[in-house]
């Protein structure tokens, strides 16, 4: 959990993001599998999220004034970190880090609709790239020219690996760890091109399966 790294326009956002650091180590901690670390986390996520509710929830500033829907938004969060926090509790942490998914879109949701934008959303995008790749382009090379597929995939990722750079806050940017932590993303999308360049198929499986990692660690520290 870091401060946040760059200040938004308002402060219902900036209390937003504050609130995403323990959540970020929730769904972290429940995808590594650490029981301890992920009832500590979910913890903290649904008390830091009571506070944003009691604070913002009845009357937020703008932009989120003249969302008629925010409160129940608010809502819906909390309502995900108590469904997470029984599976928890239940030992059930896959399904608790699927749970806890759904709260990414509803505050990316929150964001889009109030027409603001954070370094978060892009994280979101390339996350939300990386997933296809994961899946559709794991399917696509058992399928004839499926190589052809993942290149494409792998273009858009490598894009949208490039705009975590360009589109981070100068704050963050001069972060000493942001750096090297987003050299490994786009060091993991490389490692892919180099392999679909080569028409390796056993190295693209094997740079599709490193994807992950990296953005799992940038996302926690940063996303």
């Amino acid at each position: 959990m870091v401060p946040l790294p760059g200040r938004a326009a308002d402060a219902v956002t900036d209390a937003i993001q504050a609130a995403y650091a323990p959540y970020r180590a929730a769904l972290f901690r429940t995808n590594s599998k650490a029981q301890a670390e992920s009832e500590q986390a979910i913890a903290a996520a649904r008390g830091q999220w009571r506070t944003l509710a009691e604070r913002h929830g009845t009357r937020p500033g703008a932009p989120y004034d003249r969302d008629a829907a925010f409160a129940a938004t608010l809502k819906q969060v909390d309502e995900v970190y108590a469904r997470a926090e029984a599976q928890i509790g239940a030992r059930q942490l896959p399904e608790a880090h699927e749970t806890l998914e759904k709260a990414r879109d509803l505050l990316s949701e929150l964001r889009r609709r109030n027409n603001v934008v954070v370094f978060s959303d892009h994280m979101n995008a390339y996350h939300e790239q990386m997933e296809h790749v994961l899946i559709d382009g794991a399917k696509a090379l058992a399928q004839p020219g499926g190589l052809l597929e993942v290149a494409a995939l792998a273009g858009t990722l490598d894009y949208l690996a490039r705009r975590l750079r360009s589109e981070a806050p100068a704050a963050l940017a001069q972060d000493g760890e942001f750096k090297p932590l987003s050299d490994a993303v786009l060091a993991s999308v490389g490692a892919l091109r180099s392999a679909i360049a080569r028409q390796d198929e056993a190295a693209v499986r094997e740079a599709i399966g490193k994807l992950k990692a990296p953005y799992s660690r940038l996302f926690l520290k940063f996303g």
